[in-house]
């Protein structure tokens, strides 16, 4: 009998995971600006969520610190690529610093129940559902640390 009554309906707290999947971020997660590599990068990140086994994996040409081309390949879970998707839209022309001020807002906005993140990666407010959901806070992150590496290598080439 009450196997019956609950055929159909989602389990406790399936629920709620079911609504962080809103439309919105699966709407983010199929249509991933500068999805691809690039030809000679100025470097090249890839980075690994070692709980989910999600990887993003960065290329970044650069000119005067700036981010003027961008490539990624994302094999991510969907909020992982929708994160990737907000980066990428935001990425071309940003710096360094606005890269890895961006990261830090985004770790503060999912684990310490911050701010969004500061314009052009305001859109990552999309992701503030996924505080709950610790497993996929990694994930999320992962196209901005591969982003502030693959920066951070680039100045380095630059540089030698």
């Amino acid at each position: 009998m009450y196997w019956e009554r609950m055929k159909g309906k989602p389990m406790s707290g399936e629920s709620d995971l079911i609504k962080l999947y809103s439309g919105r971020i699966l709407a983010l997660a199929a249509d991933i600006p500068h999805l691809g590599r690039l030809d000679a990068p100025d470097a090249s990140v890839k980075k690994r969520s070692p709980l989910c086994g999600s990887t993003v994996t960065v290329d970044v040409r650069t000119q005067d610190g700036r981010i003027t081309e961008f490539g990624q390949d994302v094999k991510a879970c969907a909020l992982g690529q929708a994160s990737a998707s907000v980066v990428g839209a935001a990425v071309i022309g940003c710096t360094r610093p606005q890269i890895e001020q961006a990261r830090y807002q985004l770790k503060a906005m999912l684990k310490q129940d911050g701010p969004v993140p500061d314009a052009p990666f305001d859109g990552l407010e999309v992701l503030q559902p996924a505080r709950d959901y610790k497993n996929r806070h990694a994930s999320i992150l992962l196209a901005l640390e591969a982003t502030s590496e693959a920066m951070a290598q680039a100045e380095q080439a630059n540089c030698a």
